[in-house]
């Protein structure tokens, strides 16, 4: 980092952590109380601050890593400060920790951002600030900043785990991803990525190995993607079965092989992957939560994926591979038809999101759903489309960690999305200063009128005296 992006990154560090503090004041001053699950979280968290860390609230389904971290920062600055009283692990003190994790999540975006694209020398300085802070302020994430929910330090750990993977400190990555863990059972799947890109090098370097060889024996492939399917499929095959190779990669992902065994134990003993109220988080195959999220992702990256290019030559890959795309459609269709699930929280609570964008738009008529599949096609293709420069071997790594983290998930919740949209962001290439800016004035136009809503828009439900407020 040279001088001038060192000093216009802390500028910008800074300016964004200003920022927060001036709204982290007025979502305080305005909403006082423990608002949603905070009601679970602020409670549990005040009793380990009391020392009572066998007190555990039956309806939180996480594990206390958020309690344990809140407590680990509270007492000492209560210690060195001399807090006393009700300032002690307050609701607006318990807030504040995911405003320390947000300046944290910040500064691990830029680390990865200059890690992952270290070869491209084209990309500026202030390209890569550009693109932390439109990072930093993504919406859904940025919102939970304000409110006690596990979603920032699960990021930060999270993406501290991946950081250091990317390192090669897998120990330490192994460390941060229990942490994760600790915060969110589901982060499991990105500590397997974690493991997933080590050996997704390994054989990148032995697929380029043989491909260089049939090239020096002149040996002839056939042509077409699924003859490409087969010769990849039998080459994992080949690898994978090899006692040697075998040996090399459990020698490399070891500590993320013991955090894996940590999880099943885990799994076992509490005989299920939630702690608590699970009547209300069973799993289940819901594959149209893949379509919403790929919808959902051109929906904040359409700067980079909803342009006339991409449109242009989505519609010239129709044309040259009907046959495939038209398979594509009768699997949709079918995944749709079969496995389209509505949680009772979806249909029951209007002051989320995903309520009114389900009623709007999903319960105009039944066929909306289906009509939808030519919209699903294109957000695949071109999320795709952007991934094309990683390995086709990391590729398939990020998808199976996709469908493991998506897929399972019953109610459709866009805080589910944070994570991997993250991970798929940071790895997309670099796109144009017009577009990071565009993608970023995106950003704080929707920002500013979610917390407008929250803070100004607020309604009541009838028979309740309690102020309602409208959130992600």
């Amino acid at each position: 980092m040279g001088r001038g992006e060192a000093q216009g990154f802390w500028a910008a560090l800074s300016g964004a952590f200003l920022l927060s503090c001036l709204l982290f004041a007025a979502v305080t001053r305005r909403q006082r109380g423990p608002y949603m699950d905070e009601a679970f979280h602020v409670p549990q968290a005040q009793a380990y601050c009391r020392g009572r860390f066998l007190q555990w609230d039956p309806m939180i389904t996480t594990l206390p890593g958020l309690y344990l971290a809140s407590v680990g920062v509270v007492k000492p600055a209560a210690w060195l400060f001399g807090w006393t009283g009700n300032v002690v692990c307050s609701t607006g003190m318990l807030r504040f920790i995911n405003l320390l994790f947000s300046a944290g999540n910040f500064y691990l975006l830029y680390l990865l951002l200059c890690k992952i694209h270290q070869k491209n020398k084209a990309v500026s300085g202030f390209q890569r600030i550009s693109s932390t802070l439109t990072l930093a302020m993504f919406p859904t994430l940025y919102f939970f900043t304000f409110l006690y929910y596990t979603d920032p330090g699960s990021v930060f750990f999270t993406l501290f785990a991946y950081l250091m993977c990317l390192y090669g400190n897998h120990k330490t990555s192994a460390l941060l991803g229990f942490c994760g863990f600790m915060f969110r059972q589901t982060n499991i799947v990105w500590t397997v990525f974690c493991a997933g890109n080590v050996v997704a090098e390994k054989l990148n370097e032995a697929w380029k190995t043989k491909l260089q060889k049939k090239k020096d024996e002149k040996f002839s492939f056939r042509k077409g993607p699924f003859s490409d399917f087969i010769r990849i499929l039998q080459f994992l095959i080949e690898y994978l079965v090899s006692p040697k190779n075998l040996v090399t990669l459990t020698a490399l992902t070891w500590p993320y092989i013991i955090l894996v065994a940590v999880f099943i134990g885990f799994v076992f003993i509490n005989d299920g992957i939630v702690v608590g109220d699970r009547s209300s988080h069973e799993a289940c195959l819901h594959f149209p939560q893949l379509f919403y999220f790929l919808s959902f992702t051109v929906f904040f990256s359409f700067p980079h994926l909803l342009t006339p290019t991409k449109i242009r030559k989505f519609l010239l890959s129709l044309r040259r591979h009907p046959v495939q795309y038209s398979l594509i459609t009768v699997i949709s269709l079918f995944l749709i038809w079969k496995f389209t699930y509505v949680h009772k929280y979806l249909l029951a609570d209007n002051r989320h999101y995903t309520f009114y964008v389900w009623r709007k738009v999903f319960q105009r008529h039944e066929l909306v759903k289906y009509i939808l599949v030519p919209v699903y096609l294109f957000a695949g293709w071109s999320f795709a489309d952007m991934l094309k420069s990683k390995s086709i071997f990391w590729i398939l790594l990020y998808f199976v960690c996709l469908l493991a983290v998506t897929v399972p998930q019953k109610l459709l919740e866009f805080r589910y999305f944070i994570l991997p949209f993250l991970i798929y962001r940071l790895n997309i290439p670099f796109p144009s200063l017009y577009r990071q800016l565009l993608e970023l004035a995106f950003y704080i136009v929707v920002n500013a009128v979610t917390f407008y809503l929250f803070l100004n828009r607020t309604f009541q439900w009838p028979n309740s005296d309690e102020i309602q407020r409208f959130m992600w």
